[in-house]
């Protein structure tokens, strides 16, 4: 058999174990044979490559995420003990390096589509690494396994639910969700397998990690939570099949909590789930995905959290208006561009406090000899893995759109940032990019984006320039995306401006001259046309989007983008907290609205219900 125990092993599924969505491989692999990541006995990495441009010959791999491999599992060749195998702790090099490399994860998602072809159906497969195999070779691939996926495949794609919770607790433990549910009720901790006669229907199961003996309480447990395991362990593929929800890999959630308290397990906030303390209230909406009608104006999604991306893409959408990038600069980097760029000349300096960002850069990247990598990928894989769950439909990207005050929170920041009386409209968006004292740090966003476009074949991505203050800013930055390789109708590229300052609307003749379409950011039309900072709640309530004056605005730039037979929609809040905000922007015929995928259903039902009024033909 595959010597995985020199090597690496795991398991992969040809669709995505949480969302259902089809077009992507999901991965896992830790060190060592493969039976720690079946029982769930590490963390492992996790994987996601894109299915339709895989086929093209591109290398779409819109997600990377480095697991704790805490222990791996190798044959035990003493003579002296009676056990086959042994589990061994791995070496922080280990723990701090992918099992597999970029070309091993393109080359197991090809076998899995072409395992899913022959077969006609989604399907669970394990696979292993040949490390020392004697007679053929090393570092061989093998699939040792495969059959189908149950859980995804079979259910109902006409109805979609999501939970919602209604309130909030204080949170004991958290670790990865499985699913998208909510459950509730008394907590049972149980350490060992001999004692689930304890357990009784309803209850919320709590251990270390599961396996098959487990499964006669995991049938009728409320939610179940462990300590240890990753998306494909015994636990998550159980859950997955009952329908129960389920966190795992909290680390100490049998100690934490305690046997009889009374706790929710929520798996419908995104790739994290949470155990709260107390009974929550939370509610199910179901809705009938086949009895939605069509508009003319686009409806499409505000999107920031890759994770969410497969799931939230299911709602019926025209595609991506605003897709931010600061939620992955944050919570994905959380290092300061600059930062990365310069870490050498960090490493040189006595400084006690850059010696400090030195060990956080060190310790989020280490697979990462190149730092500045690190950025380029992370960029890459967010915004990929957003343009993946809606392809091939337009995603439009916005270009990092922090204020300086937002920078500096960043690892490194305050070396980089200056300190603004109002960052609110300081050194923001486009003033940012063209300048030399961040360029460096602009490039690397742009490398990031161009990989995603080029090398993954992401080519529905669309970029949006944010704050551009004047035509002749939108030039400087359009010429540097240019020069890193984002040349404006090369591949497709499509190049917006956010409508978003009196300018913009005041000379959009000239900014047509320059860019494929506007986006009216409505918040920060409104905050600046009334001359609100709407970060200040002793003026904040003075005015919104719907006084007369930001409708005036918002009306000239519709009729001149009409004129100048450019594309104008509109990604700001209004239309998704108002719907007679929404059907405004209808009368003015704006081509498309990007709204929040909790108000997408009901704005779109509010469109069309307006375009019959005005027999306007979807």
């Amino acid at each position: 058999m595959a010597r995985s125990d020199s090597a690496s092993s795991g398991v992969m599924f040809s669709i995505d174990t949480e969302s259902g969505f089809e077009d992507a491989v999901f991965i896992t692999g830790a060190w060592g044979l493969g039976e720690n990541v079946v029982q769930g006995a590490v963390n492992p990495d996790e994987y996601y490559v894109f299915k339709p441009t895989l086929k093209q010959g591109k290398r779409p791999i819109v997600s990377k995420k480095l697991g704790s491999k805490e222990i791996k599992m190798i044959y035990d060749n003493d003579p002296a003990t009676a056990e086959p195998v042994r589990n061994i702790e791995t070496t922080p090099a280990e723990r701090n390096a992918y099992v597999i490399t970029d070309d091993e994860i393109l080359q197991l998602a090809r076998w899995a589509c072409i395992i899913e072809d022959h077969y006609g159906k989604a399907m669970d497969i394990e696979w292993a690494k040949d490390g020392d195999g004697v007679n053929v070779g090393t570092g061989n691939l093998y699939i040792v396994q495969a059959r189908p996926e149950t859980v995804h495949s079979q259910a109902n794609k006409g109805t979609m639910e999501t939970y919602k919770l209604k309130e909030k607790g204080k949170v004991l433990v958290e670790g990865l969700a499985v699913g998208a549910k909510i459950g509730q009720g008394p907590a049972n901790v149980i350490s060992d397998v001999v004692d689930i006669h304890d357990f009784k229907a309803g209850q919320v199961l709590v251990t270390d990690m599961t396996d098959p003996d487990w499964e006669p309480i995991m049938k009728i447990a409320g939610a179940i939570v462990t300590n240890r395991g990753g998306r494909t362990c015994h636990a998550a593929i159980i859950s997955r099949e009952l329908g129960i929800p389920c966190v795992i890999g909290t680390g100490n959630g049998s100690e934490l909590i305690k046997s009889g308290q009374n706790i929710t397990v929520s798996a419908a906030e995104g790739e994290t789930g949470y155990v709260y303390e107390g009974l929550l209230k939370y509610e199910v909406e179901k809705l009938d995905l086949g009895d939605l009608p069509a508009t003319k104006t686009k409806i499409m999604m505000n999107l920031a959290i890759p994770e969410k991306a497969f799931t939230e893409c299911q709602i019926p959408n025209d595609g991506v208006g605003l897709a931010r990038e600061e939620f992955v600069i944050n919570s994905h980097i959380g290092i300061h561009p600059l930062a990365l760029v310069n870490y050498e000349e960090l490493k040189k300096s006595a400084d006690p406090e850059k010696q400090a960002v030195v060990a956080i850069i060190d310790e989020k990247t280490g697979a990462y000899s190149d730092k500045r990598q690190f950025f380029i990928d992370k960029v890459a894989e967010g915004v990929g893995r957003i343009a993946a769950g809606f392809y091939p439909k337009d995603v439009i990207v916005r270009l990092s759109d922090f204020k300086s005050n937002e920078y500096a929170n960043l690892t490194g920041g305050t070396f980089y940032e200056p300190d603004e009386e109002n960052p609110m409209i300081g050194w923001r968006g486009a003033s940012r990019y063209y300048d030399p004292k961040y360029r460096p740090a602009f490039e690397l966003e742009c490398q990031g984006l161009l990989k995603a476009r080029n090398d993954m074949g992401l080519n529905n991505i669309k970029l949006m320039i944010p704050f551009c203050r004047t035509p002749q800013e939108g030039k400087k930055v359009i010429q540097v995306m240019k020069e890193c390789g984002l040349v404006q109708g090369e591949n497709g590229l499509e190049i917006y401006v956010m409508c978003e300052i009196p300018s913009n609307v005041i000379s959009a003749d000239a900014f047509a001259d320059i860019f494929d379409g506007f986006s009216i950011g409505s918040n920060d039309l409104t905050q600046l046309t009334y001359g609100l900072d709407r970060d200040s709640g002793l003026v904040a309530g003075i005015a919104d989007e719907r006084h007369d004056a930001v409708k005036e605005m918002i009306r000239m730039v519709i009729a001149t983008a009409k004129r100048r037979k450019r594309k104008i929609g509109i990604c700001g809040q209004g239309p998704s907290d108002f719907p007679d905000f929404a059907t405004f922007l209808v009368e003015l015929g704006i081509d498309s609205m990007s709204l929040i995928p909790d108000t997408a259903i009901k704005t779109r039902l509010a469109v069309a219900a307006k375009e019959k009024e005005m027999g306007v033909n979807p």
